[in-house]
């Protein structure tokens, strides 16, 4: 220690200030270490905190991909599902229109002659066939001379016969091959298959 003035005996002492340069040194070397741990300390807790903000981030991103792209594959599949239920819908309502229409058609000559027309189309030349008509068709043909009763130089040998069975504006032509159906019922059913495949 140093001392600024010389101590005389006998005088008593002021102003006496104890100085430690040395303890007080180390005190703030001291207190300087620990500063630098505490911030040092703070630095890794930041460093790890920033550390694990950024795995929760990225696995909650990843959830949220995962979540998305499960939400979309859902709504794709609902949406060709509801395509699907629309177009089966609309061929139903649409069949539904055309049955009620034709229902409510009045048979005239020229739509019984258009059917038979339609299903001699597919028989093979002088063939042996009879042509089924409902009672009330034939009469009505009978009733107009209609040019299809007529035998003609394909279909010599043509019988026309009247059969409840058959509904009114259609009929069926029975060939030693087999039937060919040219009733409006089946027509529509064929359209109705056509559209669903």
């Amino acid at each position: 220690m140093k001392c600024a003035r010389t101590i005389r005996p006998g005088h008593p002492l002021r102003d006496l200030k104890v100085v430690q340069h040395e303890a007080n040194g180390a005190s703030q070397s001291t207190q300087s270490a620990e500063r630098q741990r505490e911030q040092a300390a703070f630095d890794r807790g930041l460093a790890e905190g920033e550390r694990r903000l950024g795995e929760q981030l990225l696995r909650q991103r990843a959830d949220l991909l995962e979540l998305q792209n499960g939400v979309l594959a859902s709504l794709r599949q609902a949406v060709t599902q509801v395509v699907r239920q629309s177009e089966t819908a609309l061929i139903e309502l649409s069949l539904e229109v055309a049955r009620k229409l034709v229902a409510g058609l009045p048979i005239s000559a020229e739509m019984v002659e258009a059917a038979v027309r339609s299903a001699l189309a597919d028989v093979e030349p002088n063939a042996d066939f009879d042509i089924l008509l409902h009672p009330a068709d034939l009469s009505l043909l009978q009733q107009c001379n209609s040019p299809v009763l007529l035998p003609g130089p394909a279909n010599p040998k043509t019988r026309f016969q009247g059969d409840l069975t058959v509904s009114r504006g259609g009929c069926l032509v029975h060939t030693r091959f087999g039937v060919i159906d040219a009733c409006r019922e089946t027509k529509l059913e064929l359209i109705r298959q056509s559209l669903e495949a």
